[in-house]
């Protein structure tokens, strides 16, 4: 028995010493084989990552609708719908062939993006196939964030027409030309012999869809009530803080997957350090927006502190694959802190309801300028310089290089506010022009959700329930089929509501 035993050991470790041979031997090898594994396992990061990214769009649906009245709030749940729609099909069709391989300003390759596609040229030539088709979907991902981003200074008065035709318009030709320009090899992506680093997309998503939001408003006008006779911005506080609170966390969870999704491999587990940055920057935002909105009002404003983890997450957005740990929690509270100052002073000459101008403009600016500052020597990209802070802390680091870095990465910043800012102008000018752009006041006052869809978001708010009490002190009960009284002025529209 103990023969027979040994035996089979010895056996199964023969075989265990030919088997590597033959898979060489069959086909190219375990290293290829292997290499194919870790392919396959990069791809199902990839696609993990997409989720969470896609999973924004809720996030950004709660944001919008919490920071809304509530006659407004249906209206959020279309808007992401056909945003989302019409952006795939956009991205689909045009843009994504825009963002990819070509010249300096545009790509030229990869329209209609189809299985078996040649996309590119010479040795960086590639068919398409699942691997491109995944990686497809996560910028078609990003661009969807980025367009979300403009909605948001245009709450409660923009036509729902507008949505459609200028979504159309961004996924096809703004967001990647931008997106080429830095990631698809064109003009900010060499610039001296130096690239631009922004490693998720301060300045790429960000300022590229704040910059949009801001030409919007200023084509749009402001909220009727938002401004006194004397020129004073009113508070028109939205319906629901809860909602807000919800929003950016949904947005939170799904940074993980923009910023560590973004490192497109598995290898070294490098994804962790950058989600690790994620993290401690969006705390630090948190801190930061509260401290200087109590230091400023003595009161924790609930908004402030949501855009606060927002503002945080967009400054570490570019500099999350580029700096140590210490630097991101220093990234996001001047960001938090930015946010608050940016909020209360752009309030006071355009209408942005939910601050996005500020929370990803002013703080995508910040993200893109830190990573000229903060860029570890470790982590920086090929033929880049380090930040300014080792130029002058480290001997080894040329100073005159990083600040050709810093130069670089301010040159990002106004080429694409330039371009976005130009292009968003005109297309919204266009539409203001043919369809127009706002709502009359009477669909205003009544609110987007009857005036653009036919229905309230929220019924019980504003219809009056004849088959029951309403349980408030001196209330009738009307009995079904019977006439039902005027409808009084609910505690919510009382708080929400703001002299016209």
């Amino acid at each position: 028995m103990k023969k027979r035993l040994g035996l089979a050991v010895a056996l199964a470790a023969l075989v265990s010493l030919l088997l590597p041979g033959m898979a060489f031997a069959q086909g190219g090898g375990v290293a290829e084989t292997l290499e194919a594994k870790i392919s396959e396992l990069d791809m199902v990061w990839v696609a993990v990552a997409t989720v969470l990214v896609f999973l924004m769009q809720a996030g950004f649906m709660f944001l919008e609708i919490g920071f809304s009245r509530g006659k407004n709030v249906g209206t959020g749940v279309a808007k992401v719908l056909v945003n989302l729609a019409m952006v795939t099909i956009a991205w689909w069709m045009v843009g994504y062939g825009i963002n990819g391989p070509g010249n300096d300003f545009f790509g030229t390759d990869g329209f209609l993006f189809h299985f078996g596609q040649s996309i590119g040229s010479g040795a960086d030539e590639f068919v398409v196939a699942g691997p491109d088709a995944m990686l497809m979907l996560y910028g078609l991902a990003f661009c969807a964030v980025s367009l979300a981003i403009v909605w948001g200074t245009t709450l409660e008065r923009i036509k729902f027409g507008a949505y459609v035709i200028y979504a159309a318009f961004f996924g096809a030709i703004v967001y990647p030309l931008i997106a080429h320009a830095v990631w698809g090899g064109g003009l900010l992506s060499d610039i001296s012999g130096k690239p631009v680093m922004d490693f998720a997309g301060s300045s790429v998503v960000h300022l590229t869809g704040a910059t949009a939001g801001l030409a919007a408003l200023l084509l749009l006008g402001a909220r009727r009530g938002k401004y006194g006779g004397d020129g004073n911005p009113r508070v028109i506080p939205g319906h629901s803080m809860p909602l807000v609170g919800l929003g950016v966390l949904l947005l939170w969870i799904g940074w993980f997957g923009f910023n560590g999704g973004s490192t497109f491999e598995t290898s070294a587990s490098f994804f962790g350090e950058v989600m690790l940055n994620t993290q401690l920057a969006a705390a630090a935002g948190v801190l930061g927006a509260s401290l200087i909105i109590y230091l400023k009002t003595k009161s924790l404003d609930v908004g402030m502190a949501g855009n606060g983890a927002i503002a945080g997450l967009v400054g570490i957005t570019a500099p999350s694959g580029f700096v140590e740990y210490w630097a991101a929690p220093i990234i996001g509270f001047i960001a938090g802190a930015l946010v608050v100052y940016g909020v209360l002073a752009i309030e006071k000459i355009v209408d942005d309801p939910v601050g996005a101008i500020s929370a990803h403009g002013l703080a995508g600016i910040w993200g893109t300028l830190a990573v000229g500052l903060f860029a570890s020597p470790r982590l920086i990209a090929d033929g880049a310089g380090a930040g300014v802070w080792y130029g002058i802390i480290d001997a080894d680091v040329s100073f005159s290089s990083t600040l050709g870095q810093f130069g670089v990465q301010s040159l990002a910043v106004g080429v694409t506010f330039l371009t976005v800012f130009v292009l968003s102008y005109l297309a919204f000018a266009a539409i203001k022009a043919t369809i127009g752009l706002r709502v009359s006041e009477e669909e205003e006052e009544v609110g987007l959700d009857m005036s653009s869809h036919g229905m309230y978001g929220y019924p019980e708010a504003f219809i009056p329930q004849p088959e029951y009490s309403t349980g408030l002190p001196g209330a009738a009960t009307v009995a079904p089929g019977a006439a039902a009284p005027a409808p009084a002025v609910s505690r919510m529209t009382a708080q929400t509501e703001t002299p016209s």
